[in-house]
């Protein structure tokens, strides 16, 4: 029997083994050609409620299944192999320069950001995406990707891991190759691992640190950047000594791999006033350097300076990395005090003594030069050390120490 006018398009439901099905007709890319195929799906088995194909129940099933396929992937002749649009489009356009904006000049994606991409898809996507194309990944595959790597990955590395994932199909969408981010609907793994508490130097060592670099003052100012203003590496490499004034350092911009870009968000370009831990490190280098014009950079190989000068002096024999002596002493140099724990523990060890000391975390917060406080309490401040509390406590009940 014909179907109605209002039913056509609709499939065909049909009686089999007891049970109600919805045929209907898809479409599916075949070798770059679209090809009509007849699919058909299980809707309810038959009972008092589901007994008729045109009654409320079955069609309410159907209307249901049909919603699904609209809502899907969209079946196109466009439709490409997921590591061939990564290569072919994707990588293309984070890399598009921009032509206005602030950022004119520079690439779409941030150089740091963009080397953040490709390790993630190199390391943990490649492989995984093989042969499959955009319009036939399904969440389920996000879903078990991630959970298969619970044990031996963190927390952050699974989220990276999908954030680059969705970023591919975000672009297919825009792309008008799918219609639907299929990772939009992964979510994290329960089991995944939380993160341990981020590292940061207290005060007393990061003044242990700056002294151990006593013969080479570029190095004592590079962590004194880090360890007394909060500057992060990018933004230590960027400096020029055209950004230093009489009383003030204006962070301007970003190097990260030797290319020039913006900070890492607006707030992050800001003034510092410069403290004496700075400054007397900054004017003993400005006198051992020929150049110190506009557009000259304070610190023109920080990478370097880390691993062949700063980590052989505060490491010494303990240090495991093939560079064990320093570069410019031409020994290996007696192990500090010091337990090197990287630049952004030095960033964070500054926030921490500015809220500890002022009590005031808006003050942290510009150091930070963070647009919420929210963003500096959660991931910067650090447990005040027992001696700052238990000062602060006698204070508070009026007793000092004699």
């Amino acid at each position: 029997m014909s179907q109605k006018k209002g039913e056509r398009g609709r499939g065909h439901i049909y009686l089999q083994h007891g049970a109600w099905y919805l045929q209907f007709y898809q479409a599916e890319n075949r070798d770059g050609e679209l090809v009509k195929v007849r699919r058909s799906v299980f809707l309810h088995d038959k009972d008092r409620e589901h007994n008729t194909a045109t009654c409320k129940a079955v069609k309410a099933l159907r209307d249901s299944e049909l919603t699904k396929l609209s809502t899907g992937p969209q079946i196109t002749a466009d439709d490409q192999r997921i590591v061939d649009y990564w290569v072919n489009r994707f990588l293309p356009y984070c890399e598009e320069e921009l032509k206005t904006g602030p950022r004119a000049g520079q690439q779409r994606l941030k150089p740091s950001t963009l080397r953040g991409y490709k390790q993630v898809y190199r390391q943990h996507l490649k492989d995984h995406f093989g042969k499959w194309t955009l319009q036939k990944y399904q969440p389920a595959m996000g879903a078990r990707l991630l959970d298969s790597l619970t044990a031996k990955q963190g927390f952050y590395v699974l989220k990276h891991i999908r954030a680059v994932g969705s970023a591919i199909f975000r672009r297919a969408v825009k792309d008008q190759i799918i219609t639907v981010n299929p990772w939009s609907a992964v979510e994290m793994p329960d089991d995944a691992i939380e993160p341990g508490e981020t590292q940061h130097y207290t005060r007393e060592q990061s003044e242990d640190l700056v002294s151990a670099l006593v013969d080479h003052v570029d190095a004592q100012l590079a962590l004194s950047l880090a360890c007394f203003l909060a500057l992060g590496p990018a933004e230590i490499q960027g400096l020029e000594w055209g950004d230093v004034d009489k009383d003030w350092l204006h962070i301007r911009r970003n190097v990260v791999l030797g290319k020039e870009g913006t900070t890492k968000t607006i707030e992050r370009a800001a003034s510092l006033p410069l403290l004496d831990e700075v400054r007397v490190p900054l004017e003993l280098w400005r006198k051992q350097c020929k150049d110190t014009g506009d557009g000259v950079r304070i610190i023109p190989d920080l990478h370097n300076l880390i691993n062949r000068v700063i980590k052989p002096h505060v490491l010494g024999e303990k240090n495991t990395a093939t560079q064990k002596r320093c570069t410019r002493c031409d020994i290996v140099p007696k192990a500090s005090d010091v337990q090197w724990r990287g630049m952004y523990s030095a960033r964070r060890g500054a926030i921490t003594h500015a809220i500890n000391v002022s009590g005031n975390i808006a003050l942290g917060q510009r150091l930070a030069r963070h647009a919420s406080s929210a963003t500096t309490s959660a991931f910067y401040h650090k447990a005040m050390p027992d001696a700052m509390f238990l000062d602060g406590m006698k204070r508070l009940n009026g007793k000092r120490e004699t």
